[in-house]
């Protein structure tokens, strides 16, 4: 189980990894920002409320990929526009996150942080996910990283996701905490860059 040693250690790590890095990805990130704005008419940057550490709620960054429309869950792909298509496709569009990491709502490894009603209605052992900040990568987000089109293949996306993906996904995360060291948080960033 991590302790309170290795949770100041990871935060400590997030700190430093992401003043390293805002040098190099401010700009991309503002120039992403701006052509999003353009592209979709509005904002270009996104906040959406999610669950973080212990529970509590919080707004994460993102940008902007969509059409100002109803989205179906599994069928956003087909809602995003083909700027927001390329984002999506590498990940950009979670660029902004850096600041979530920063700010100390998330950390660079962790559970993917859901909307309001999964981790917050966690019950029992599977608390222990909440003990953690949750993270822009993770071991359920590199096993799911083609959820948007394992979704988009389901006659009900929603209930898929609620009665087959979110299972696995609290049982890999428990996992994660549970065995949880500095050396697997370096594992997990490697192979998201890589893949």
């Amino acid at each position: 189980m991590i302790t309170k040693t290795q949770l100041r250690v990871k935060r400590l790590f997030d700190i430093v990894l992401s003043l390293m890095l805002l040098p190099f990805l401010i700009v991309p990130m503002i120039l992403f920002i701006v052509i999003a704005t353009f592209d979709i008419g509005k904002s270009g940057l996104f906040f959406q409320k999610r669950i973080g550490q212990h529970g509590k709620p919080f707004n994460i960054f993102k940008i902007r990929t969509l059409k100002p429309e109803k989205h179906i869950l599994g069928k956003l792909d087909l809602s995003a526009t083909s700027f927001g298509k390329f984002l999506r496709r590498y990940k950009l569009d979670e660029l902004p996150q850096l600041f979530n990491v920063i700010f100390g709502h998330m950390s660079f490894v962790g559970p993917r942080p859901d909307i309001p009603g999964f981790a917050d209605e966690l019950k029992g052992e599977d608390r222990i996910i909440l003990l953690v900040k949750p993270g822009v990568t993770g071991p359920a987000t590199l096993k799911y990283k083609d959820e948007e089109k394992i979704l988009a293949e389901q006659v009900d996306p929603e209930k898929y996701n609620r009665t087959i993906i979110w299972p696995d996904k609290v049982k890999i995360n428990k996992k994660y905490i549970q065995n949880y060291s500095f050396y697997l948080d370096l594992n997990f960033i490697l192979k998201s860059i890589l893949n």
